[in-house]
């Protein structure tokens, strides 16, 4: 059976340019590949078909000879690729499998492994973390500052494309604006990043002396950043778009603030509750009174204390705590006594606890719980 043209098979005319002739391959492969015609039969023989005519059309050697002689340009053992067997048993019809395959891959599984491969004309720029320090007054009402962010922006000179005169960068001609170059080993074609444009896909022939051709430049920029009421430490806020300009005029990556509040000397934090210590006499809390404790919010509540408190007890104070960072109220403030014992008595002093002393036997309660437990415990060991 004689063979097809190669344009036919391609469904090329024969003035058909590289980039036309490479675009009805991938077409065809995909159309015609193994993987996705397990229920055609002939659909191996096709792409194989496919494959052999373009190992001969891609290169302008072979096709010129192809154009001048036909099929018989390669007959005698000058065809066009290697006749090695087909894993699973079957040759391959001629042709640059490896390499034709790689194309097919990427076509076929360019959108599930994150994109075509290749390299990249305009690159993201780099996410930045800033660290900011705030009292927890500022995480009480929230807070509005300006902050200097040191970071790479958008090079003014040449607009972000990194070319004189803004001048379009052109496509790499060692790569065709893959970012990537293939050598045959054998069987196996190997990728690399391409040595002239490091992989970026274009050059830039004139580079912009402002920026050296990156499209950015290093400075520190003012920003003025809105903190919400309630953050806490560990709180991370996300500003999009503030990050490093991208290069060669690709899109800007993101700020991100990282907050630290720091300890207060009155309010210990527990979410969006706070707790405050708060030292009493011996006298008030036996007697019972009242004392005056601040707010976070700068204010003062007054607070009615029990006759008879001892160390740690707790008062709450509704919705006097912190905010919820994403709405929902307030928390609440507990107030914890701390019972004080006097120090640097004086002589009357001491004669008076003294004589309060033996007349308040009967009024600890916990001290003859406690030495009953002990008087207990001392009869068990001895029996």
């Amino acid at each position: 059976m004689a063979k097809r043209d190669y344009y036919e098979v391609l469904g090329v005319p024969k003035g058909a340019s590289a980039e036309e002739i490479k675009k009805a391959y991938r077409q065809k492969a995909k159309e015609l590949h193994p993987d996705r015609n397990a229920d055609k039969p002939d659909a191996e023989s096709q792409f194989k078909e496919v494959n052999e005519a373009y190992d001969v059309l891609k290169d302008a050697d072979k096709k010129a000879a192809y154009d001048r002689f036909g099929h018989a340009a390669f007959e005698g053992g000058m065809g066009g690729g290697p006749r090695g067997p087909r894993p699973g048993g079957g040759p391959y019809a001629g042709g640059d499998f490896a390499s034709a395959f790689s194309d097919v891959f990427d076509d076929l599984f360019g959108d599930i492994m994150g994109g075509r491969r290749g390299g990249q004309r305009a690159t993201r720029g780099s996410d930045l973390r800033y660290n900011l320090r705030m009292t927890l007054q500022e995480a009480y009402s929230g807070l509005q500052k300006t902050i200097n962010v040191p970071t790479a922006i958008a090079c003014e000179t040449c607009g972000g494309t990194g070319s004189e005169a803004g001048a379009e960068p052109t496509t790499c001609p060692t790569c065709s604006g893959m970012g990537k170059v293939r050598a045959q080993q054998g069987f196996f074609t190997v990728e690399r990043t391409c040595p002239t444009c490091s992989g970026m896909g274009q050059i830039i022939k004139n580079p912009c002396r402002a920026c050296g051709g990156a499209g950015r430049v290093e400075k520190e920029r003012a920003l003025s950043v809105n903190i919400p009421a309630g953050v806490e430490t560990g709180t991370r806020i996300r500003l999009a778009g503030e990050g490093e300009a991208g290069l060669r005029g690709g899109p800007q990556g993101d700020l991100y603030i990282f907050i630290e509040v720091a300890p207060h000397p009155l309010f210990e934090r527990e979410g969006t509750d706070l707790h405050c210590r708060v030292p009493v006499s011996m006298a008030s809390a036996a007697l019972g009174g009242e004392i005056e404790v601040p707010t976070i919010d700068g204010g003062r509540s007054r607070v009615k204390i029990p006759a008879g408190s001892q160390s740690g007890k707790q008062m709450r104070l509704r919705a006097k705590g912190m905010p919820a960072l994403r709405g929902g109220g307030h928390g609440d403030m507990y107030i914890e006594l701390q019972v004080e014992t006097p120090v640097n008595l004086t002589s009357r002093q001491r004669e008076l606890l003294r004589e309060f002393d033996k007349l308040s036997e009967d009024n600890n309660p916990e001290t003859s719980g406690f030495f009953r437990k002990v008087k207990t415990f001392w009869d068990g060991m001895k029996g």
